[in-house]
């Protein structure tokens, strides 16, 4: 089984959801995160992309967000995307509200290699604009986890 498979799978993304506000987006991450069996506590999840948001905020640019956690309810790393229908406030880099969100889910005793490389990967892929078209543009899960896949393994 590779990282990729390891960190993702098409259970773990839920496009066209009606979420409209950041807590409604980590809440819906938590219960995914817990349905994955990727964590025990979807309120522990949730709580923890909330604080980390707090420090400094996980929005990137075109309606892009990376929000981020690293927890002891986080029983293996993950990753978890949703997708909304409305852009939410995000307090963005370039101010545009957000949209579609890649959260990273790390356990705590894992915190420094997993957690670093994974973030710069996304974050490398993020930078191309046309690798931010193709994904607000994905029909399915299939497809998000098939761009998402080619990133992580680069």
């Amino acid at each position: 089984m590779t990282t990729t498979n390891r960190l993702l799978s098409p259970n773990q993304i839920r496009l066209n959801q009606s979420v409209s506000s950041q807590l409604k987006v980590f809440e819906l991450i938590g219960r995914m995160a817990v349905e994955a069996g990727i964590a025990s506590s979807a309120a522990l999840v949730a709580e923890g992309l909330k604080q980390r948001e707090l420090e400094s905020t996980t929005g990137f640019q075109d309606g892009f967000a990376i929000p981020h956690t690293q927890n002891e309810a986080i029983e293996s790393p993950g990753i978890i995307i949703v997708k909304s229908n409305e852009g939410i406030e995000w307090n963005s880099l370039d101010g545009k509200p957000a949209q579609f969100f890649i959260a990273l889910l790390i356990p705590k005793e894992e915190s420094g290699n997993t957690h670093i490389q994974a973030l710069a990967s996304l974050s490398r892929m993020l930078i191309h604009e046309e690798n931010r078209r193709a994904l607000l543009h994905a029909v399915d899960e299939v497809e998000v986890l098939s761009k998402i896949s080619e990133a992580l393994e680069q």
